[in-house]
This record gives structure tokens, C-alpha cells and sequence, in this order.
């Protein structure tokens, strides 16, 4: 069909071809095409950006926004237009940590420390304290706890100290260690009840008209 003549034009389609499209023709890319999400994020205090999973960046562009491309496999970030990381891209929650990018001991210039966070959390409560601990002690890192820690002692601003404190309880007992499961104990009032549970319950009245001893069966 392609060597066919044409019937009123010179030529055919296979000639017309190789005359005119194969000379304009471009190489393919040598990658096939991909589809890239791309955002600008902020920079977290524990030098993480979120996009589903956490990943790192170097640790002096806390506080700073950089940019995100996002695609099925690769997780790459620009500063200024320039590449500042690159992660394989996680579809889980998680936390993808260079070593690299954390500060060596003596580059630590952040606000925040573990005792800053444990004294702010003594102060709302023990139980408060020892959920703080536990997310401290369960990373690798100690930074990498900042991000949820900070998440839970920022609810003190929006809920009374006593139920930020029971809610951590309920959690601490539960081993629930995730934010969102101290957030869902305080916007369902779990915690209300908790602490209501230690008040003596209300006693029923043993003499009433209603209530009919033995003289009322034969």
C-alpha cells in the first residue's frame, strides 16, 4: 500500500516519506516520558520537606522554601534552581534521611534542643512528658523527633493543659504514638471521659416505690 503510485500526484506514500517527514524526524528521548509533580515547599526544623513521605535536605536551609519535583520513582529538590537533594520517591509515611545533610555536632544552631522540649512538656504534664520521651527515644536521630513533637506541645495553645495531659495518658497506655491519634482522643473528648473515670460513679437508690423486695413473691 505505502509503494502504491499515487493515482493523480507523482510518487507514493513511502516516497513522499522519505522526501519529507524522515528528514524533519527528531531523535526520541532517550527517556520515556514521565509525568512531574512539582510545589514548593517549607523546610521543617528538622530539616525534613514533606511531599506523603519526609525527605531531607542539607541542614542550613531550615526555615528556607524550596522547590519540589515529584515524580513516580524520584523525589528531587531545588534551591535557587539548583539540585540541594534527591531521594528515591516513598509511596508510604516515613522519614528518607542523607547523613549528609544532618549537622555535625558543633554546626547545631537550632532553637530547639531534647531538653527544651522535655521541660516544655513537663510543664504541661507527666504524661505529656513521657509521650515526648518515647518520640525522642524511638528515632535514630533525635531531630528527626522535633517535627511531632513540636505538632503536640503547639496543641497546648488550642486545648487546657489537663486534657492535652489526659489525652497523652490514654495514648501512652494504648501505645498510640502517632499525632494524629492524640488529635482524634481530643476532638471526640476520649480525654473528658478519662478523667472522669477515677470519680466515684453514682449510687443508685436501694428504696424506692418501683423497687420490690422479697415480701412482693410468694
Amino acid at each position: 500500500m505505502n509503494a502504491r503510485p499515487f493515482k493523480q500526484l507523482s510518487g507514493s506514500r513511502q516516497s513522499w516519506f522519505e522526501s519529507i517527514d524522515r528528514p524533519a524526524l527528531s531523535p526520541l528521548p532517550l527517556q520515556v516520558y514521565e509525568y512531574t509533580d512539582i510545589k514548593t515547599a517549607k523546610v521543617n526544623i528538622d530539616y525534613h520537606i514533606q511531599y506523603d513521605h519526609l525527605y531531607s535536605v542539607p541542614h542550613h536551609l531550615v526555615g528556607e522554601r524550596v522547590e519540589v519535583h515529584a515524580s513516580r520513582t524520584l523525589i528531587t529538590v531545588f534551591f535557587h534552581n539548583k539540585t540541594i537533594a534527591s531521594h528515591p520517591r516513598q509511596h508510604r509515611p516515613g522519614m528518607s534521611t542523607t547523613p549528609a545533610h544532618m549537622p555535625t555536632q558543633h554546626q547545631k544552631h537550632h532553637a530547639w534542643s531534647p531538653g527544651r522540649l522535655m521541660n516544655w512538656a513537663q510543664d504541661i504534664g507527666d504524661e505529656v512528658l513521657g509521650w515526648v520521651k518515647y518520640q525522642l527515644n524511638s528515632k535514630p536521630h533525635e531531630q528527626q523527633a522535633y517535627r511531632v513533637c513540636l505538632g503536640l506541645l503547639n496543641l497546648s495553645r488550642q486545648y487546657p493543659r489537663e486534657r492535652l495531659n489526659s489525652a497523652c495518658a490514654i495514648a501512652n497506655h494504648r501505645h498510640l504514638y502517632r499525632l494524629k491519634h492524640i488529635k482524634s482522643i481530643l476532638q471526640s473528648n476520649q480525654d473528658r471521659l478519662y478523667q472522669g473515670a477515677d470519680e466515684t460513679a453514682p449510687q443508685l437508690p436501694q428504696a424506692h416505690e418501683n423497687i420490690r423486695g422479697p415480701h412482693s413473691f410468694h
